[in-house]
């Protein structure tokens, strides 16, 4: 699955409440907390992104607590994937048990800008800037990792393993 949206460039150490603020947190459904995304980075951008949108980011992405929250809120926005030079180890791991895709792409993090238009071949880890024709060559997503992305997340792929398993049984 090959896909292109806008980016949205932010810079390094951008934490979970940047991500999704804390008085936020009372809610839990991803589309609500969509409309709060990022809003302490930029207070317009939940009103500015659109679905298959792309954030890119400088080092550290996600740092501070471990709140889901943070990548549920990104998914919820309907962006496609995140792209960064690093991301906090948390985050990293929640991002994929909630089915958010991301990239650790330290050059096309430094190249791509905001409002560029970006091509993602997650299958050949392939990252291709459209507004300058510059292609990056990132580690492609493990099969395991990417079959939890296609389920949805971690508890998608285990309610799912779980359901063929119980019917194989019958």
């Amino acid at each position: 699955m090959v896909f292109k949206g806008r980016t949205w460039k932010f810079g390094d150490d951008v934490n979970t409440d940047e991500i999704i603020p804390a008085r936020y947190l009372s809610l839990s459904h991803p589309t609500e907390l969509a409309e709060h995304v990022m809003e302490d980075a930029d207070p317009e951008f939940p009103s500015k992104v659109k679905p298959g949108d792309i954030i890119v980011a400088g080092k550290n992405f996600g740092c501070g607590s471990s709140r889901e929250h943070a990548p549920v809120a990104i998914k919820g926005a309907k962006v496609s994937c995140v792209i960064a030079k690093s991301f906090a180890r948390i985050f990293f791991r929640n991002a994929f048990n909630t089915g958010l895709l991301i990239f650790e792409a330290p050059g096309a993090a430094d190249a791509i800008q905001e409002g560029h238009e970006v091509e993602v071949d997650p299958d050949q880890g392939i990252i291709r800037n459209l507004s300058t024709g510059e292609v990056f060559k990132v580690a492609a997503i493990p099969p395991f990792m990417k079959e939890l992305l296609d389920d949805g997340g971690l508890i998608a792929h285990i309610k799912k393993r779980t359901d063929v398993t119980e019917n194989a049984s019958e």
